[in-house]
């Protein structure tokens, strides 16, 4: 299994979380996060910008759904046909073991 974490515009959170509700992956927590990327954030006139509003998306998924989901997760987060900068990122890490709070049960 695999734990994606996928940082989005605000704006394109919805829009991802339908996309993977929509191929069978309802299960993703979501974050209002703040940070700034390789652009170091966003200069308008004299003010810079460094830390812009994100939202943080973590799913985990079964091995054999992992490029499925980040193709999914790249259509809808996207900006336009070839994307833009501040489009975000997905963080890609491996889960050894998840287990169920209420039941105290091992799931892997």
């Amino acid at each position: 299994m695999y734990l994606l974490r996928a940082i989005v515009r605000p704006e394109k959170s919805p829009i991802v979380m339908n996309a993977l509700l929509n191929a069978g992956f309802p299960a993703v927590t979501k974050l209002s996060v703040f940070g700034r990327g390789k652009q170091r954030g966003l200069k308008v006139g004299n003010v810079t910008y460094d830390e812009l509003p994100k939202d943080l998306l973590m799913i985990v998924i079964p091995e054999k759904d992992k490029d499925f989901v980040i193709e999914t997760i790249i259509e809808s987060a996207r900006s336009g046909d070839k994307g833009q900068f501040g489009d975000g990122k997905i963080f890609v890490t491996p889960v050894t073991e998840t287990y169920t709070i209420s039941s105290g049960k091992k799931e892997i």
